[in-house]
């Protein structure tokens, strides 16, 4: 019976440690985001590090890396629901991971992605109703000047959105190859255009998905399987 007990604590432990790293992804995203969305007009772009690493605002309806799932109401609405089904579901499969002792490297994995799923799906249910609109225009400022419009937060329920219609702020852009010359037309996806890599503007939330999936892929021979706690194994010894 003690040992079933110490077995037991160990596994709530375990799963308050990927609840830890949960929380702390959301709180390091959600951070980030409300001050870029209330210190940043939309557009604004700032430099990190050299030209490589750049703080750019933008927002977008869809999914990770400012892809879009069409542009009506309806198609936001559904991508919303999805996100709150699957973050919902994955808290589950989180702890059924924990309680069938698979190893630490898995759990870190469906950590990281469950965070960055919720942190994207907290814009999305929220951010219409307590910010407002981030528009490409500029506003009128004192004796008739143009100013950028920056977005502030507002009292629950009158921002630019309705719930579940908010928008995704994404800010971190990683230009590190970035070329002058055009590529010629032909060549599929970059024809016409300079050649921007990496090009996508994504958060927080999205990198952690990223990490967490890629990780899964490339060692998944290695973090897929169970791994027996320590309690469980004494128990065994002593039955």
């Amino acid at each position: 019976m003690y040992l079933w007990g110490l077995s037991k604590q160990y596994i709530i432990v375990k799963y308050r440690h990927a609840l830890l790293i949960v929380f702390l992804i959301i709180i390091a995203d959600q951070a980030l985001k409300f001050f870029i969305k209330t210190h940043f007009y939309y557009g604004e772009e700032v430099n990190v590090f050299g030209h490589w690493f750049r703080l750019h605002f933008i927002e977008n309806e869809g999914m990770a890396f400012g892809m879009q799932l069409g542009g009506a109401d309806i198609g936001k609405l559904i991508l919303t629901l999805f996100r709150l089904v699957a973050v919902t579901i994955g808290f589950f499969i989180l702890k059924r991971f924990v309680d069938k002792g698979y190893g630490k490297g898995l759990i870190i994995c469906g950590a990281l992605i469950l965070a960055g799923a919720l942190g994207n799906l907290i814009d999305s249910m929220f951010y219409g109703l307590i910010f407002s609109e981030s528009p490409y225009y500029y506003t009128f400022g004192p004796h008739g000047s143009m100013q950028p419009h920056v977005a502030h937060l507002t009292s629950f329920g009158h921002g630019y959105g309705k719930f579940l219609h908010g928008k995704v702020v994404d800010m971190l852009y990683f230009p590190i190859i970035e070329t002058q010359s055009v590529v010629p037309p032909k060549v599929p996806f970059f024809g016409g255009r300079n050649f921007v890599f990496f090009e996508p503007v994504f958060n927080i939330a999205d990198a952690a998905i990223s990490i967490g999936v890629l990780v899964l892929v490339f060692f998944q021979k290695r973090l897929v399987h169970k791994k027996v706690s320590k309690p469980v194994m004494a128990q065994e010894q002593h039955g």
